[in-house]
């Protein structure tokens, strides 16, 4: 693969906002047919610690179903699941008829974080790569419309973005110490990335990097690809017809001052 060359100029807050408003009205389009037809979406969101994942997965989410769409995002396993097949509990979190599941990492954290940080041998890392375009296969066979997304940002943009968590406290819980060890193993997160590529980017289940250095740019092309991968069509909505609102039935409420009311914060503002 070729690397592209970065922007140098970072898209408009005005720009995005409005792009971002007209794909997130596809994207619900998009959900509607995914509904009817009884489709099976799996979108997978990898990518370097701070990639910007995240957030590109919250513009997808904001406005589809939740009855329909659902994020899957496991903690560490447990000691029953490591005990499973290596894929078993992610097998359990496919979307079933007219469903949507973003993952925000999956089975590939056996080939990026487990192997460079020794959590796996080499025999489970081996056996890993040899089943996973076996798996993909077969979801993809079954039905399953499946789309690979790898988040690429810089080292220099990576250490930026975790610095300024370090004295947020809405996202100081984003810093962890393996986020931190990230920055000193750069190099073995790209090889193990090279690898990783090299035998799961096939034919029926791509890799579509990217460039997440500019987070803005990265939502918009994110969801503008997705919009891509899916062949769906416009469905025109159901009339809707808002009934006469009945007249006052005339019985007593109770007293308003017997009701317990959050105090008003907002006011004293």
């Amino acid at each position: 693969m070729t690397g592209k060359k970065k922007k140098t100029s970072r898209l408009g807050t005005q720009q995005y906002e409005k792009e971002l408003r007209r794909l997130q009205i596809e994207l619900v389009s998009m959900q509607q047919w995914v509904i009817a037809a009884d489709a099976r979406v799996l979108v997978i969101f990898e990518g370097r610690d701070a990639a910007g994942k995240g957030g590109a997965i919250k513009r997808v989410m904001q406005y589809l179903n939740p009855r329909h769409a659902r994020v899957v995002a496991l903690p560490q396993p447990t000691e029953r699941e490591k005990g499973q097949w290596y894929f078993q509990r992610y097998i359990e979190r496919l979307p079933t008829k007219g469903e949507i599941v973003l993952m925000d990492r999956s089975w590939y954290n056996r080939a990026g974080v487990e192997k460079v940080m020794g959590y796996c041998t080499d025999e489970e890392y081996d056996r890993f790569l040899a089943q996973v375009p076996v798996v993909e296969q077969m979801l993809v066979d079954d039905g399953i419309i499946l789309v690979k997304y790898w988040y690429s940002v810089s080292d220099t943009e990576q250490e930026k973005r975790f610095r300024s968590r370090l004295n947020d406290p809405m996202r100081r819980w984003k810093l962890s110490d393996m986020d931190l060890q990230s920055l000193t193993r750069w190099e073995d997160y790209s090889e193990a990335k090279d690898a990783m590529f090299e035998v799961t980017d096939r034919e029926h289940a791509p890799w579509w990097s990217i460039d997440s250095d500019d987070k803005k740019a990265a939502r918009i092309n994110t969801i503008s690809h997705l919009l891509s991968q899916i062949p769906y069509r416009r469905l025109d909505p159901e009339k809707v017809h808002f009934p006469d609102r009945p007249a006052a039935a005339g019985k007593p409420r109770p007293p308003i001052d017997g009701i317990r009311f959050v105090p008003d914060h907002a006011a004293a503002l």
